[in-house]
């Protein structure tokens, strides 16, 4: 019998037949465990961290993204003064 790490609730599996790397999940606290070894086995909670860390990159990249392109009072796309001097210079 398998304790969750988090909660110490029972979880029901047969030692025997999980794999490393298999994600199980705690029936109590519904954290998501990874096996990490078999013999013994081994379980990690699966950090939400990661998740957040994924959110925050792509809020990063969606703000510079907007940060290229201005922007008027009304919304309007500003052109770039860099990009007049090229056509003038072709």
């Amino acid at each position: 019998m398998l304790r969750c790490p988090e909660c110490s609730a029972e979880i029901d599996v047969d030692e025997d037949e999980v794999e490393e790397g298999e994600i199980l999940s705690c029936p109590e606290c519904e954290c998501e465990l990874e096996v990490s070894q078999t013999h013994p086995v081994a379980l990690n909670p699966i950090s939400d961290d990661l998740d957040e860390e994924e959110d925050d990159e792509e809020e990063d990249d969606e703000e510079d993204a907007e940060d290229e392109d201005k922007f008027d009072e009304n919304g309007d796309l500003l052109e770039d003064d860099e990009d007049d001097d090229e056509e003038e210079d072709e």
